[in-house]
Protein backbone atom coordinates (compact mmCIF):
# COMPACT_ATOMS: atom_id res chain seq x y z
CA UNK A 1 0.00 0.00 0.00
CA UNK A 2 2.82 2.33 1.21
CA UNK A 3 4.36 2.07 -2.39
CA UNK A 4 1.29 2.47 -4.28
CA UNK A 5 0.91 5.72 -2.16
CA UNK A 6 4.17 7.32 -2.37
CA UNK A 7 5.02 6.22 -5.70
CA UNK A 8 3.56 8.23 -8.81
CA UNK A 9 5.18 5.81 -11.41
CA UNK A 10 4.27 2.95 -9.85
CA UNK A 11 0.60 4.25 -9.19
CA UNK A 12 0.16 5.38 -12.67
CA UNK A 13 1.38 1.64 -13.85
CA UNK A 14 -0.91 -0.10 -11.57
CA UNK A 15 -3.93 1.88 -12.48
CA UNK A 16 -2.96 0.91 -16.03
CA UNK A 17 -3.14 -2.53 -15.42
CA UNK A 18 -6.35 -2.23 -13.50
CA UNK A 19 -8.31 -0.66 -16.28
CA UNK A 20 -7.20 -3.38 -18.84
CA UNK A 21 -7.94 -6.03 -16.21
CA UNK A 22 -11.02 -5.00 -15.76
CA UNK A 23 -12.29 -4.47 -19.47
CA UNK A 24 -10.89 -8.07 -20.48
CA UNK A 25 -13.01 -9.51 -17.11
CA UNK A 26 -16.10 -7.67 -18.17
CA UNK A 27 -15.77 -8.49 -22.30
CA UNK A 28 -14.75 -12.42 -21.11
CA UNK A 29 -17.90 -12.98 -19.30
CA UNK A 30 -19.81 -11.24 -22.32
CA UNK A 31 -18.27 -14.10 -24.43
CA UNK A 32 -18.71 -16.49 -22.30
CA UNK A 33 -23.15 -15.54 -21.73
CA UNK A 34 -22.77 -15.50 -25.54
CA UNK A 35 -21.62 -18.62 -26.25
CA UNK A 36 -23.37 -20.48 -23.16
CA UNK A 37 -26.26 -19.82 -25.79
CA UNK A 38 -25.63 -21.62 -28.53
CA UNK A 39 -26.24 -24.78 -28.87
CA UNK A 40 -23.31 -26.49 -29.13
CA UNK A 41 -22.16 -24.80 -26.04
CA UNK A 42 -20.14 -27.61 -24.68
CA UNK A 43 -18.10 -27.04 -27.63
CA UNK A 44 -18.07 -23.32 -27.79
CA UNK A 45 -16.74 -23.00 -24.04
CA UNK A 46 -14.23 -25.18 -24.54
CA UNK A 47 -12.86 -23.40 -27.61
CA UNK A 48 -13.03 -19.97 -25.67
CA UNK A 49 -11.06 -21.77 -22.57
CA UNK A 50 -8.26 -22.79 -25.54
CA UNK A 51 -8.23 -19.53 -26.87
CA UNK A 52 -7.78 -17.66 -23.21
CA UNK A 53 -5.00 -20.51 -22.33
CA UNK A 54 -2.39 -20.94 -25.49
CA UNK A 55 -1.51 -17.10 -25.61
CA UNK A 56 0.20 -17.62 -22.01
CA UNK A 57 3.32 -20.29 -24.06
CA UNK A 58 4.29 -16.54 -25.79
CA UNK A 59 5.18 -15.40 -22.60
CA UNK A 60 8.83 -16.56 -22.75
CA UNK A 61 9.42 -14.76 -26.65
CA UNK A 62 7.42 -11.60 -25.11
CA UNK A 63 9.79 -11.58 -22.76
CA UNK A 64 13.03 -12.12 -24.55
CA UNK A 65 12.03 -9.61 -27.11
CA UNK A 66 11.31 -7.07 -24.53
CA UNK A 67 14.89 -7.73 -23.24
CA UNK A 68 16.30 -6.63 -26.91
CA UNK A 69 13.62 -3.47 -27.37
CA UNK A 70 15.14 0.00 -26.52
CA UNK A 71 11.88 2.09 -26.19
CA UNK A 72 10.01 0.44 -24.16
CA UNK A 73 7.29 2.84 -23.08
CA UNK A 74 7.04 3.73 -26.88
CA UNK A 75 5.89 -0.61 -27.72
CA UNK A 76 4.15 -0.55 -24.64
CA UNK A 77 1.97 2.22 -26.07
CA UNK A 78 1.75 0.68 -29.23
CA UNK A 79 0.54 -2.61 -27.97
CA UNK A 80 -2.53 -0.82 -25.95
CA UNK A 81 -3.37 0.82 -29.59
CA UNK A 82 -3.39 -2.11 -31.72
CA UNK A 83 -5.41 -4.01 -28.37
CA UNK A 84 -7.73 -1.06 -28.47
CA UNK A 85 -7.62 -1.54 -32.40
CA UNK A 86 -8.75 -5.76 -32.38
CA UNK A 87 -11.46 -4.93 -29.55
CA UNK A 88 -13.12 -1.85 -31.42
CA UNK A 89 -13.46 -4.36 -34.56
CA UNK A 90 -15.04 -7.08 -31.95
CA UNK A 91 -17.68 -4.22 -31.23
CA UNK A 92 -18.73 -3.81 -34.79
CA UNK A 93 -18.74 -7.73 -34.84
CA UNK A 94 -20.87 -8.12 -32.24
CA UNK A 95 -23.17 -5.22 -34.09
CA UNK A 96 -23.72 -6.84 -37.39
CA UNK A 97 -25.73 -10.00 -38.44
CA UNK A 98 -22.96 -12.33 -38.81
CA UNK A 99 -24.24 -16.32 -38.01
CA UNK A 100 -23.90 -17.14 -34.47
CA UNK A 101 -20.95 -19.59 -35.09
CA UNK A 102 -19.16 -17.14 -37.52
CA UNK A 103 -19.60 -14.81 -34.90
CA UNK A 104 -17.88 -16.83 -31.78
CA UNK A 105 -14.99 -18.42 -33.98
CA UNK A 106 -14.33 -14.65 -35.29
CA UNK A 107 -14.04 -13.51 -31.85
CA UNK A 108 -12.24 -16.05 -30.51
CA UNK A 109 -9.83 -15.43 -33.19
CA UNK A 110 -9.65 -11.84 -32.54
CA UNK A 111 -8.95 -12.36 -28.38
CA UNK A 112 -6.00 -15.05 -29.10
CA UNK A 113 -4.67 -12.07 -30.87
CA UNK A 114 -4.97 -9.88 -28.69
CA UNK A 115 -3.60 -11.70 -25.72
CA UNK A 116 -0.69 -12.59 -27.56
CA UNK A 117 0.40 -9.01 -28.13
CA UNK A 118 -0.20 -9.03 -24.02
CA UNK A 119 2.42 -11.37 -23.92
CA UNK A 120 5.00 -9.22 -25.26
CA UNK A 121 3.22 -6.09 -23.53
CA UNK A 122 3.87 -7.95 -19.43
CA UNK A 123 7.13 -8.58 -21.23
CA UNK A 124 7.76 -4.58 -21.05
CA UNK A 125 6.18 -3.75 -18.62
CA UNK A 126 7.80 -6.31 -15.15
CA UNK A 127 11.96 -4.79 -16.23
CA UNK A 128 10.44 -1.02 -15.77
CA UNK A 129 8.27 -1.91 -12.45
CA UNK A 130 11.26 -3.66 -10.94
CA UNK A 131 13.66 0.18 -11.40
CA UNK A 132 10.47 1.82 -10.41
CA UNK A 133 10.19 0.20 -6.63
CA UNK A 134 13.70 -1.99 -6.55
CA UNK A 135 13.84 -5.80 -6.96
CA UNK A 136 13.89 -6.31 -2.88
CA UNK A 137 10.06 -4.31 -3.01
CA UNK A 138 9.05 -5.93 -6.15
CA UNK A 139 6.90 -8.88 -4.79
CA UNK A 140 5.67 -6.94 -2.24
CA UNK A 141 4.30 -4.22 -5.39
CA UNK A 142 3.36 -7.28 -7.11
CA UNK A 143 1.26 -8.54 -4.65
CA UNK A 144 -0.44 -5.51 -3.85
CA UNK A 145 -1.48 -4.72 -7.55
CA UNK A 146 -2.16 -8.48 -8.02
CA UNK A 147 -4.40 -8.34 -4.72
CA UNK A 148 -6.13 -4.84 -6.25
CA UNK A 149 -6.47 -6.30 -9.21
CA UNK A 150 -8.58 -9.01 -8.13
CA UNK A 151 -11.17 -7.27 -6.25
CA UNK A 152 -11.35 -4.35 -8.87
CA UNK A 153 -12.16 -7.68 -11.17
CA UNK A 154 -14.68 -8.72 -8.54
CA UNK A 155 -16.64 -5.64 -8.66
CA UNK A 156 -16.33 -5.93 -13.00
CA UNK A 157 -17.67 -9.46 -12.85
CA UNK A 158 -20.73 -8.30 -10.42
CA UNK A 159 -21.35 -4.96 -13.06
CA UNK A 160 -21.06 -7.30 -15.69
CA UNK A 161 -23.74 -9.24 -14.86
CA UNK A 162 -25.84 -6.47 -14.10
CA UNK A 163 -24.39 -4.59 -17.01
CA UNK A 164 -25.36 -7.65 -19.63
CA UNK A 165 -29.44 -7.03 -18.45
CA UNK A 166 -29.80 -3.47 -20.35
CA UNK A 167 -26.46 -3.14 -22.16
CA UNK A 168 -25.18 -4.90 -25.60
CA UNK A 169 -22.37 -7.03 -26.38
CA UNK A 170 -20.78 -5.01 -28.85
CA UNK A 171 -21.01 -2.37 -26.08
CA UNK A 172 -19.00 -4.20 -23.38
CA UNK A 173 -16.77 -5.16 -25.88
CA UNK A 174 -16.08 -1.31 -26.99
CA UNK A 175 -15.28 -0.66 -23.05
CA UNK A 176 -12.72 -2.78 -23.43
CA UNK A 177 -11.24 -1.18 -26.20
CA UNK A 178 -11.85 2.16 -24.22
CA UNK A 179 -9.78 0.70 -21.30
CA UNK A 180 -6.68 -0.43 -23.36
CA UNK A 181 -6.06 3.01 -25.12
CA UNK A 182 -6.70 5.18 -21.61
CA UNK A 183 -3.80 2.59 -20.23
CA UNK A 184 -1.73 3.15 -23.66
CA UNK A 185 -1.77 6.73 -22.19
CA UNK A 186 -0.79 6.39 -18.83
CA UNK A 187 2.49 3.92 -19.63
CA UNK A 188 3.29 6.94 -22.32
CA UNK A 189 2.54 9.78 -19.65
CA UNK A 190 5.16 8.15 -17.02
CA UNK A 191 8.19 7.52 -20.00
CA UNK A 192 7.49 11.02 -21.31
CA UNK A 193 7.63 12.44 -17.70
CA UNK A 194 10.87 10.88 -17.20
CA UNK A 195 12.50 11.81 -21.02
CA UNK A 196 11.63 15.06 -20.24
CA UNK A 197 13.43 15.31 -16.82
CA UNK A 198 16.52 13.34 -18.42
CA UNK A 199 15.48 10.33 -16.10
CA UNK A 200 15.16 7.35 -18.29
CA UNK A 201 13.78 4.13 -16.52
CA UNK A 202 14.88 2.34 -19.88
CA UNK A 203 18.48 0.87 -19.82
CA UNK A 204 20.45 1.52 -22.60
CA UNK A 205 22.31 -1.58 -22.02
CA UNK A 206 20.03 -3.99 -23.48
CA UNK A 207 20.31 -8.59 -23.91
CA UNK A 208 22.20 -8.91 -27.16
CA UNK A 209 22.23 -12.93 -27.19
CA UNK A 210 20.21 -15.00 -29.22
CA UNK A 211 16.92 -16.26 -28.07
CA UNK A 212 18.83 -19.95 -27.50
CA UNK A 213 21.72 -18.33 -25.24
CA UNK A 214 19.21 -16.34 -23.19
CA UNK A 215 16.88 -18.96 -22.24
CA UNK A 216 20.12 -21.41 -21.04
CA UNK A 217 21.32 -18.23 -19.06
CA UNK A 218 18.08 -17.78 -17.45
CA UNK A 219 18.12 -21.52 -16.88
CA UNK A 220 21.29 -21.98 -15.40
CA UNK A 221 20.57 -19.20 -12.80
CA UNK A 222 17.34 -20.40 -11.53
CA UNK A 223 19.11 -23.92 -10.98
CA UNK A 224 21.76 -22.78 -8.95
CA UNK A 225 19.07 -21.76 -6.71
CA UNK A 226 18.43 -25.03 -4.38
CA UNK A 227 14.69 -26.59 -4.84
CA UNK A 228 13.87 -23.65 -6.75
CA UNK A 229 13.46 -25.66 -10.35
CA UNK A 230 11.59 -28.31 -8.24
CA UNK A 231 8.95 -25.25 -7.29
CA UNK A 232 8.28 -24.10 -11.04
CA UNK A 233 7.48 -27.36 -12.47
CA UNK A 234 5.30 -28.45 -9.44
CA UNK A 235 3.54 -25.12 -9.61
CA UNK A 236 3.43 -25.48 -13.58
CA UNK A 237 1.32 -28.76 -12.83
CA UNK A 238 -0.84 -26.74 -10.22
CA UNK A 239 -1.46 -23.90 -12.62
CA UNK A 240 -2.69 -26.59 -15.65
CA UNK A 241 -5.13 -27.95 -12.73
CA UNK A 242 -6.41 -24.50 -12.48
CA UNK A 243 -6.78 -23.63 -15.93
CA UNK A 244 -8.34 -27.10 -16.38
CA UNK A 245 -11.29 -26.25 -13.36
CA UNK A 246 -11.86 -22.32 -15.29
CA UNK A 247 -12.77 -24.79 -17.64
CA UNK A 248 -14.47 -26.91 -16.88
CA UNK A 249 -16.89 -26.07 -14.53
CA UNK A 250 -19.13 -23.31 -16.83
CA UNK A 251 -19.59 -26.39 -18.90
CA UNK A 252 -20.53 -28.26 -15.53
CA UNK A 253 -22.98 -25.78 -14.75
CA UNK A 254 -24.03 -25.25 -18.43
CA UNK A 255 -25.73 -29.00 -18.08
CA UNK A 256 -26.86 -28.77 -14.65
CA UNK A 257 -28.78 -25.47 -14.62
CA UNK A 258 -31.78 -26.43 -12.38
CA UNK A 259 -29.11 -27.40 -9.23
CA UNK A 260 -26.29 -24.93 -9.66
CA UNK A 261 -27.40 -21.58 -11.41
CA UNK A 262 -28.10 -19.12 -8.81
CA UNK A 263 -30.54 -16.45 -10.68
CA UNK A 264 -28.72 -16.66 -14.10
CA UNK A 265 -26.01 -18.10 -15.84
CA UNK A 266 -23.83 -15.04 -15.82
CA UNK A 267 -24.16 -14.25 -12.56
CA UNK A 268 -23.36 -17.50 -11.30
CA UNK A 269 -19.93 -17.51 -13.14
CA UNK A 270 -19.79 -13.75 -11.66
CA UNK A 271 -20.05 -15.47 -7.67
CA UNK A 272 -17.48 -18.15 -8.56
CA UNK A 273 -15.22 -15.19 -10.12
CA UNK A 274 -15.97 -13.35 -6.63
CA UNK A 275 -15.06 -16.21 -4.54
CA UNK A 276 -11.60 -16.50 -6.74
CA UNK A 277 -11.21 -13.10 -6.87
CA UNK A 278 -11.27 -12.46 -3.28
CA UNK A 279 -9.13 -15.27 -2.36
CA UNK A 280 -6.42 -14.63 -4.76
CA UNK A 281 -6.56 -10.96 -3.36
CA UNK A 282 -6.12 -11.71 0.12
CA UNK A 283 -3.66 -13.95 -0.57
CA UNK A 284 -1.64 -11.67 -2.14
CA UNK A 285 -1.71 -8.92 -0.66
CA UNK A 286 -1.26 -10.08 3.27
CA UNK A 287 -0.09 -13.99 2.33
CA UNK A 288 3.55 -13.03 1.57
CA UNK A 289 3.63 -11.41 5.61
CA UNK A 290 1.50 -13.44 7.26
CA UNK A 291 3.04 -16.17 6.06
CA UNK A 292 6.31 -15.45 5.62
CA UNK A 293 7.64 -18.45 7.24
CA UNK A 294 5.64 -20.97 5.86
CA UNK A 295 7.46 -23.38 3.63
CA UNK A 296 6.17 -23.01 -0.14
CA UNK A 297 6.11 -26.79 -0.15
CA UNK A 298 3.13 -26.49 2.35
CA UNK A 299 1.09 -24.04 0.50
CA UNK A 300 1.62 -26.34 -2.81
CA UNK A 301 0.40 -28.80 -0.81
CA UNK A 302 -2.33 -27.05 1.22
CA UNK A 303 -3.50 -26.08 -2.70
CA UNK A 304 -3.41 -29.53 -4.31
CA UNK A 305 -5.71 -30.18 -1.43
CA UNK A 306 -8.16 -27.40 -1.72
CA UNK A 307 -7.96 -28.42 -5.61
CA UNK A 308 -9.10 -31.85 -5.29
CA UNK A 309 -11.86 -30.75 -3.17
CA UNK A 310 -13.26 -28.22 -5.73
CA UNK A 311 -13.16 -31.15 -8.25
CA UNK A 312 -14.74 -33.61 -5.90
CA UNK A 313 -18.01 -30.88 -5.81
CA UNK A 314 -18.10 -30.46 -9.54
CA UNK A 315 -18.13 -34.22 -10.32
CA UNK A 316 -21.45 -33.91 -7.97
CA UNK A 317 -22.64 -30.67 -9.32
CA UNK A 318 -22.94 -29.21 -5.91
CA UNK A 319 -21.66 -25.39 -6.19
CA UNK A 320 -21.62 -25.15 -2.30
CA UNK A 321 -19.01 -27.19 -2.52
CA UNK A 322 -17.17 -25.93 -4.98
CA UNK A 323 -17.29 -22.54 -3.86
CA UNK A 324 -15.24 -22.81 0.08
CA UNK A 325 -12.68 -24.91 -1.86
CA UNK A 326 -12.18 -22.38 -4.85
CA UNK A 327 -11.71 -20.10 -2.09
CA UNK A 328 -8.79 -21.59 -0.26
CA UNK A 329 -7.65 -22.19 -3.31
CA UNK A 330 -7.38 -19.11 -4.60
CA UNK A 331 -5.95 -18.14 -1.61
CA UNK A 332 -2.70 -20.23 -1.26
CA UNK A 333 -2.13 -20.46 -5.00
CA UNK A 334 -1.87 -16.71 -5.53
CA UNK A 335 0.68 -16.87 -2.27
CA UNK A 336 2.81 -19.77 -3.69
CA UNK A 337 2.78 -17.52 -6.86
CA UNK A 338 4.16 -14.36 -5.06
CA UNK A 339 6.45 -16.33 -3.25
CA UNK A 340 8.25 -17.93 -5.82
CA UNK A 341 8.13 -14.42 -8.49
CA UNK A 342 10.07 -12.87 -5.11
CA UNK A 343 12.29 -15.49 -5.26
CA UNK A 344 13.17 -14.96 -9.09
CA UNK A 345 13.21 -11.38 -9.23
CA UNK A 346 15.94 -11.61 -7.05
CA UNK A 347 17.85 -14.19 -8.59
CA UNK A 348 18.58 -13.23 -11.92
CA UNK A 349 20.14 -10.55 -14.25
CA UNK A 350 18.22 -7.67 -14.86
CA UNK A 351 19.53 -7.47 -18.57
CA UNK A 352 17.61 -11.05 -19.37
CA UNK A 353 15.18 -10.09 -16.69
CA UNK A 354 12.05 -10.02 -18.54
CA UNK A 355 13.18 -13.16 -20.57
CA UNK A 356 13.33 -15.01 -17.02
CA UNK A 357 10.17 -13.93 -16.09
CA UNK A 358 8.98 -14.97 -19.40
CA UNK A 359 10.55 -18.33 -19.24
CA UNK A 360 9.30 -18.71 -15.63
CA UNK A 361 5.90 -17.89 -16.66
CA UNK A 362 6.11 -20.29 -19.53
CA UNK A 363 6.97 -23.08 -18.12
CA UNK A 364 4.37 -22.24 -15.22
CA UNK A 365 1.68 -22.42 -17.96
CA UNK A 366 2.92 -24.63 -20.23
CA UNK A 367 0.53 -27.32 -18.86
CA UNK A 368 -2.21 -24.94 -19.17
CA UNK A 369 -3.10 -25.28 -22.96
CA UNK A 370 -2.27 -29.14 -22.99
CA UNK A 371 -4.12 -29.97 -19.88
CA UNK A 372 -7.29 -28.09 -20.94
CA UNK A 373 -7.27 -28.59 -24.08
CA UNK A 374 -7.16 -32.33 -23.53
CA UNK A 375 -9.73 -32.25 -20.45
CA UNK A 376 -11.98 -29.83 -22.95
CA UNK A 377 -11.87 -31.97 -25.95
CA UNK A 378 -12.76 -35.00 -23.52
CA UNK A 379 -16.14 -33.18 -21.89
CA UNK A 380 -16.91 -31.65 -25.84
CA UNK A 381 -16.69 -35.35 -27.40
CA UNK A 382 -17.56 -37.08 -25.01
CA UNK A 383 -19.11 -36.53 -21.41
CA UNK A 384 -17.60 -34.00 -18.81
CA UNK A 385 -17.43 -36.41 -15.96
CA UNK A 386 -15.10 -38.36 -18.01
CA UNK A 387 -12.85 -34.78 -17.80
CA UNK A 388 -13.22 -34.38 -13.73
CA UNK A 389 -12.46 -37.92 -13.21
CA UNK A 390 -8.69 -38.29 -15.22
CA UNK A 391 -8.42 -34.19 -13.28
CA UNK A 392 -9.25 -36.00 -9.68
CA UNK A 393 -6.17 -38.64 -10.68
CA UNK A 394 -4.08 -36.03 -11.86
CA UNK A 395 -4.34 -34.04 -7.88
CA UNK A 396 -3.77 -37.04 -6.24
CA UNK A 397 -0.29 -38.27 -8.30
CA UNK A 398 0.38 -34.82 -7.97
CA UNK A 399 0.06 -34.71 -4.45
CA UNK A 400 2.43 -37.82 -3.47
CA UNK A 401 5.10 -36.70 -5.84
CA UNK A 402 4.84 -33.10 -3.76
CA UNK A 403 4.90 -34.68 -0.52
CA UNK A 404 7.90 -36.76 -1.60
CA UNK A 405 9.63 -33.57 -2.79
CA UNK A 406 9.20 -31.69 0.44
CA UNK A 407 10.46 -34.56 2.05
CA UNK A 408 13.98 -34.79 -0.02
CA UNK A 409 14.12 -30.64 0.06
CA UNK A 410 14.20 -30.79 3.54
CA UNK A 411 16.21 -33.63 4.38
CA UNK A 412 18.74 -31.94 1.80
CA UNK A 413 18.76 -28.79 3.44
CA UNK A 414 19.65 -30.10 7.21
CA UNK A 415 22.45 -32.03 5.40
CA UNK A 416 23.90 -29.05 4.32
CA UNK A 417 23.38 -26.83 7.56
CA UNK A 418 25.45 -29.96 9.80
CA UNK A 419 28.10 -29.75 7.21
CA UNK A 420 28.15 -26.21 7.43
CA UNK A 421 27.94 -26.54 11.99
CA UNK A 422 30.51 -28.82 11.49
CA UNK A 423 32.68 -26.70 9.04
CA UNK A 424 32.35 -23.85 11.45
CA UNK A 425 33.39 -25.92 14.13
Amino acid sequence: MNIFLKNKDYRQFSIASFLSSAGDILFYLALMTYASKLQNYSLALSLIAISEAIPRFFDIFGGYLADRTHHKFKNIFLMCMIRFILYFVVGLLFASHLNDWILVLAVILINLISDTFGSYSSGLVSPLVADIVGKEDFGIAEGFTSGVAEVINTVAQFAGAGLLLFMSYSSLAYFNALTFLIAGFLYLRVGYIHQKKGESLEHQEINKKNFWETMKTSYKQVRKQHSLLSVVLIIAILNGILDAMEALIPIVMAGHRSTMIISTYSFTIAIIGVIISVGAALGSMFGPQLFKKVSIFTVIILALIFGFGVTSGALIANLYVILPFYFSLAVTASLGSIKLTQWLVTTVDHKILASSVGLLNTILMITAPIMTTFLTSISGFSNIKYALLILLIIEILVLIITVKICIQSKRKLQTTKRVMSTRTE
